[in-house]
């Protein structure tokens, strides 16, 4: 094979790994949208660990976690994902994205936004989250500084001087 070819074959492998990470973090916002905590689940290692509200390790510990979601006031929620970016490193990758999340905490409409910072890692030909991290930036209810799905400036300001 020569040398183009490679790179070549290189490059598309590169790009499925990308698009195979994406649909990672898609059926991730689906399952964790859908309260599919035994689907969810499955998209971890069996040491993986989600350092955010709280930081449950290994799947029976984050099963509890998110399934106690609503216990704690939180009762629907919708994420989405922007500015993905994927950094691979053979079957290790780091992924950094923007979150912003309509929710219902005790009965109000609230929004949340911040960022993940994951680690996946390729597991018998299949990528999985390693570590999931959320650092949320703005958690508040809707009357309370989100105008018309934008930041108010001094709202903003708040939130990322106290994270």
């Amino acid at each position: 094979m020569s040398t183009s070819e490679d790179r070549l074959e290189a490059r598309i492998r590169r790009l499925e790994d990308i698009e195979a990470i994406r649909q990672l973090d898609a059926r991730y916002c689906r399952h964790l949208d859908d309260g599919d905590w035994d689907q969810l689940m499955d998209l971890f290692t069996e040491d993986g660990e989600f350092d955010g509200l709280s930081h449950p390790k290994g799947r029976a510990e984050m099963r509890e976690f998110f399934a106690g979601l609503a216990d704690g006031g939180l009762t629907a929620f919708w994420h989405f994902i922007t500015n993905m970016e994927i950094e691979l490193d053979g079957d290790r990758a780091t992924v950094r994205s923007f979150l912003w999340q309509p929710c219902v905490t005790d009965g109000a409409p609230s929004i949340a936004a911040g960022r993940y910072e994951d680690q996946v890692v390729r597991v018998d030909g299949r990528w999985m989250y390693r570590v999931k991290q959320v650092r949320f930036h703005f958690f508040g209810p809707l009357a309370a500084g989100w105008d018309e799905n934008l930041f108010a400036l001094d709202t903003a300001r708040r939130a990322a001087v106290n994270p």
